[in-house]
Parts: C-alpha cells; structure tokens; sequence
C-alpha cells in the first residue's frame, strides 16, 4: 500500500507563519476525569479568541460548552465510549443521541478494539454504520478512534477500511490516553487508506507547532491537542489579541 504524500496529492504544509490557518484545524481539548466547570469556560473562551475549530469536551460538560459558544463560529465536540471503545453499541447509541441533544457538533467514538482484533469484522461495521448515520440525522460529523497503539499495521489499514465503507468524515490516531499517540507514519498510512474524501485527525501527544506541521505533513487535516494555545502563540498569534 502505497503512503499517502500530500505533496503528490496536491495538498500543501501550511505556512509556520499563518497561525490563524493552524488555529482553523485544531480542537482544543479538555478530556481529564477532574476538568472543573471553570476550566470548561476557559477552554471555551480561548477556542472564540484563537479562532480554534472547536472544543472537545466531556459528555457532562457539552451543554456547558454549547451554551458558552454559542453565536460563534467554534463547535463543540465530545466523546463517545470514551476512552476504552468497550461499551455496547446501544450505549454508544444513547451516549451519542443525549450529546447530539444537547448540542454536540462533532462525535469522537473509540471503536470497538477488541471486535477488530478478535475478527468481528461485522460487529465493528455495523457499529460504526450505526454510529455515524445517528450523527448524520442530526447533521453532526462522525470520527472514528482507532487507537493506533494497541493495533497491528495490518488492524489499522482494516480498521481505515471498514470505516471508509461505514461512511465516517474522519478516522482519528488515538485517544491520547493510550501508551502513544500520533504518530506522522500512522496519519500517513490512514490517509492512503481513506483517500481524500474522509478526513483524518490526529490527536495525542501533539504540544508543538513543528510536531502539528508534521501530522499536516502527512496528511492530517483535523488536530487535536491540549497544548493549542501554546502551539498559536509559538506561531507568532498575540497572547492578548
């Protein structure tokens, strides 16, 4: 399988100098289990300063979210069988349906990584097919965690392939809770396996701007990060714009 080059596609590396077209990729992240009410508004206000895509929150802080972004251009992104990809599909189902009520734009939904690597081909497409056609009915966009770390080359090139054919806008690296996050060589070989039609994240473990313009190197066009802040400013944004 050949590795996906954006260069060959016609994609080219963003300018280190243009933070603002970094800021446009990033979801700015808070996904830890003590993440207070006052860090949630943080977040959220420093995703409307920078111009961020948008938050990723916990579930219990999506209303929240919603609430504070609201007339601005910033979605408000959440988790979905988070961060294990254990639950039951009905589990997915009811967690994903609340947040999509409750006013979530975007689904980040840890896959079943047992069902793949036990060969439940099926279990895993039907899955995710359920998954992403709830997010499409309610006009939300679907992103699949493959948690790089825990799979094979030959599990995450499957994985890729059956959510291409399940429909998801994106496949996502990892969690950013397993023992390694992204990496350019996995965004790379995602990418050559969706094509150019299905977006690809990458997420864990990114906290420079030399490190995001390698995972845009490859092939990444949605970043996730904790360290967005950090990362505008080391490219020239204004601490108090």
């Amino acid at each position: 399988m050949s590795v996906y080059s954006p260069v060959v596609a016609g994609i080219p590396a963003l300018p280190v100098s243009d933070w603002r077209s970094v800021a446009k990729l990033i979801e700015h992240t808070l996904l830890k289990p003590d993440a207070t009410r006052k860090q949630v508004a943080t977040l959220c206000h420093e995703a409307v300063h920078y111009g961020f895509h948008a938050v990723m929150v916990n579930p219990v802080n999506v209303s929240l979210a919603t609430t504070l972004v609201r007339g601005t251009a910033v979605k408000v992104g959440t988790v979905v069988g988070f961060p294990l990809g254990a639950n039951l599909t009905i589990t997915k189902l009811v967690e994903a349906e609340t947040a999509l009520r409750q006013g979530a734009h975007e689904l980040d939904m840890v896959m079943n990584i047992g069902a793949l690597k036990s060969g439940q081909r099926v279990l895993v497409q039907t899955e995710i097919r359920s998954l992403t056609q709830l997010a499409h009915q309610h006009g939300a966009v679907l992103k699949l965690i493959l948690e790089n770390a825990l799979l094979s080359q030959e599990e995450k090139i499957l994985a890729c392939a059956l959510a291409a054919e399940a429909g998801v806008d994106f496949v996502k690296t990892s969690s950013g809770l397993a023992d390694s996050g992204a990496t350019a060589y996995d965004v790379a070989l995602m990418r050559g396996v969706v094509g150019l039609n299905i977006g690809v994240k990458a997420a864990g473990g990114i906290r420079t701007a030399a490190h995001l313009l390698e995972m845009v190197d490859a092939g990444a066009n949605r970043i996730g990060t904790s360290a967005s802040v950090q990362i505008v400013q080391e490219l020239g944004a204004p601490a108090n714009e």
